[in-house]
């Protein structure tokens, strides 16, 4: 025995299910043939702009970018060096929000190149006056000699973060860090009175001061800091992260780069005459 109310009702008749059976044939999506299968699956993949992921291009761009507007603060700082320490506070805070921050801001990111830029043209201006004028292309061109060499190493695969080479390199950037902070605080309470402090200390029985070998040290620590630069853009693009941490990629590379330049500036001063 049917319900009533259905089989009394027009929308559950039979004629209604056929008609409704015969609507549902006509827009019945068709088989697709293998000629139609193989034109789709020949189609190109989506670019990883079109999947808003990361990319080399893309990277090299916001680093780029990143990069000019630390030379437009860099010629500020040269013409104006008394913005010096204002360039360092504000490169400070900004670096250590960029540092912390999980999602990466664009626009603190391009304001850190600014200050950062403002910071290394003083640094610069200074070095300009202190010793000779060569000291700062000299600077400039081994800066761009060990980036272009580390990212060809890099490329080539012949160069590659390791888990125990990077233990090593945290355990001597903590050992540099303290040792730059006993430096400024001898430094700042007059302990030793000498350009870089600690540094010019000769080495015993050589005329060796202690800012060369250390200076070498700290640019091959710089260099590797790259090649985990390096690593970290690799992995981001081959594992799909989103597009937004090229930002994240652009900002630390350009750290390096600074620490990098400024590590070969002081160590180039060691072999130059001062004015």
């Amino acid at each position: 025995m049917s319900n009533p109310v259905f089989s009394n009702s027009p929308a559950f008749s039979a004629k209604a299910a056929k008609r409704q059976a015969a609507k549902e044939a006509a827009i019945a999506v068709p088989t697709p043939s293998a000629e139609q299968l193989n034109e789709h699956f020949g189609l190109p993949d989506a670019t990883p702009a079109q999947m808003d992921r990361m990319s080399y291009e893309d990277t090299i761009v916001k680093t780029g970018v990143s990069f000019l507007i630390l030379v437009a603060g860099a010629a500020i700082g040269w013409f104006v060096p008394a913005l010096l320490l204002p360039a360092l506070v504000v490169g400070l805070v900004l670096g250590l929000v960029n540092t912390f921050k999980k999602n990466p801001s664009p626009t603190l990111i391009l304001l850190y190149a600014a200050a950062e830029g403002v910071l290394v043209g003083a640094v610069s201006a200074w070095y300009n006056r202190t010793f000779s004028s060569g000291l700062v292309p000299m600077a400039v061109f081994g800066t761009l000699a060990v980036v272009g060499i580390t990212l060809a190493l890099f490329a080539s695969g012949k160069v590659r973060a390791s888990a125990r080479a990077t233990k090593i390199f945290l355990v001597a950037m903590v050992g540099y860090l303290v040792f730059s902070l006993v430096n400024v605080g001898l430094m700042m309470f007059g302990v030793t009175n000498s350009m870089f402090g600690m540094r010019d200390a000769v080495i015993p029985g050589t005329s060796i001061p202690l800012g060369v070998p250390l200076g070498i040290l700290v640019v091959l620590m710089a260099a590797y800091s790259l090649v985990i630069d390096f690593d970290f853009v690799k992995r981001g693009v081959e594992s799909g992260q989103p597009r937004r941490y090229g930002w994240t990629a652009a900002f630390g590379i350009m750290v390096t780069v600074v620490w990098l330049y400024l590590e070969i500036l002081r160590l180039l001063s060691y072999f130059m005459p001062r004015n």
